[in-house]
């Protein structure tokens, strides 16, 4: 096993046709490990560094899968008296139909199936942003994601996602292996691990995309929390 290099290996739920039942598993163990390993925590830590003494945002993620991020920032905001409107943008309607089932995001939730490059906003979200999405592209895909999400947003945007790490992928296969029952997750989660990032490569990447001023925060469990303001 090596570490040295992002994997460019297929996840599996990348594939074309994926049984609705086995992306609801899925999308349902991938919220309770974003809720015990801290995921979440990172997603609200992006969400105050931008959207500082507002009250009302606009907020869009890319990627949404099964909307559990967005419930959490929701969350967050009927706490602390911010009306929110979301966007969730998947290219996959499996997704999207999952997502759609959280009755508390159906009053302030406009849910797009679609590549996130083919959709145009009449008013741009304040804030995009994406949790564990990244590393499913290129290098070279990443780079116009990036420049996407800069002209796309008012106020910035910011990426959660994960540290390719020897202790995170032992860790996550061994945890995987003996608690999930999605078959998905048993061989994504160490996968998506191979396919994340280094500081190097994130430094690399907003180079290549002509974005300076952005910062990268290292996050427990072995992730970066990325944000760039305007």
């Amino acid at each position: 096993m090596t570490f040295i290099q992002r994997s460019y290996l297929q996840e599996l739920l990348d594939a074309e046709e994926v049984p609705f039942a086995d992306v609801e598993r899925n999308m349902q163990e991938l919220n309770t490990i974003n809720t015990l390993l801290g995921g979440h925590t990172i997603t609200i830590k992006g969400i105050k560094q931008l959207i500082g003494n507002l009250k009302e945002i606009h907020v869009c993620e890319i990627g949404c899968g099964g909307g559990d991020n967005l419930m959490a920032i929701n969350t967050y905001c009927e706490q602390h008296h911010i009306k929110v409107h979301f966007a969730g943008i998947d290219i996959k309607q499996s997704c999207i139909d999952f997502a759609a089932t959280k009755t508390t995001l159906q009053q302030n939730t406009d849910w797009i199936v679609s590549d996130y490059q083919q959709v145009y906003f009449t008013s741009k979200p304040d804030i995009i942003f994406s949790s564990l999405f990244c590393h499913h592209f290129t290098d070279e895909q990443l780079t116009a994601q990036l420049q996407w999400m800069q002209e796309n947003s008012k106020l910035g945007f910011f990426i959660n996602d994960l540290e390719r790490n020897c202790l995170a992928y032992y860790a996550i296969k061994f945890i995987t292996k003996i608690f999930s029952r999605s078959y998905l997750v048993k061989n994504d989660a160490p996968l998506s691990v191979l396919r994340g990032f280094t500081r190097q490569e994130w430094g690399s990447l907003f180079a290549k995309a002509g974005i300076k001023k952005y910062r990268a925060t290292w996050q427990w469990a072995f992730r970066y929390l990325i944000i760039y303001k305007k």
